[in-house]
């Protein structure tokens, strides 16, 4: 049975345009198209439906930072041409373009020692080396160390690509990528606690 996308959206609970950011960065391959409808299996709505919740628990911290992020886009910049995610570009493209400039508060990033990155409330990526920050003079913080940890290639599976050899970068991908994780945020990083007991 195949849904339209609003039907999708639906069974989700969510709306249109939260669900789009998902078949628009390609994280549903399952797609088809009648005319100009895009249509999506029940199955792989299902399979979204019953995506685990992300274990933070487990993680040291008590309070990390979330970055939401759009599909990707294509932008006019001599440092990277994407901005956002697609799970389409290869890793280095991808580290660019979730590498940002972003209002927050730095030493909380840092503190979290991971930042979750997600779209329609799903983790698609997992940064981490985010212990040394810049500031810009709009105030904005980038973390030149961040690494790709890991990413969604397929969020209906999920199949994901881990690609830092560290142990604890692994670790963390595995814990996290394909996971729901709800933030709630006015601006681009959102801080959610852990509820790690010291």
């Amino acid at each position: 049975m195949l849904l339209t996308t609003g039907q999708a959206a639906a069974e989700l609970g969510c709306a249109i345009t939260t669900f789009r950011r998902l078949t628009r960065a390609g994280l549903l391959p399952e797609l088809s198209r009648r005319g100009v409808r895009v249509m999506i299996p029940l199955a792989a709505v299902q399979a979204l439906s019953t995506r685990r919740r992300a274990a933070l628990n487990q993680l040291d911290a008590e309070e990390i930072a979330v970055l939401r992020v759009d599909a990707a886009q294509r932008i006019d910049n001599p440092d990277r041409q994407w901005i956002g995610f697609a799970a389409t570009l290869g890793p280095e493209d991808l580290l660019k373009a979730l590498r940002g400039w972003w209002r927050c508060d730095a030493a909380s990033v840092a503190a979290g020692g991971v930042l979750p990155v997600t779209l329609s409330g799903y983790v698609v990526a997992v940064l981490t080396g985010l212990e040394r920050w810049e500031k810009n003079t709009e105030g904005r913080h980038a973390f030149p160390d961040a690494r790709l940890a890991g990413y969604v290639t397929d969020l209906t599976a999920p199949t994901t690509v881990v690609t830092s050899s560290r142990d604890s970068d692994r670790r963390l991908a595995e814990l996290l990528l394909g996971t729901r994780l709800a933030s709630h945020s006015g601006g681009a990083i959102a801080y959610v606690t852990t509820n790690t007991a010291d």
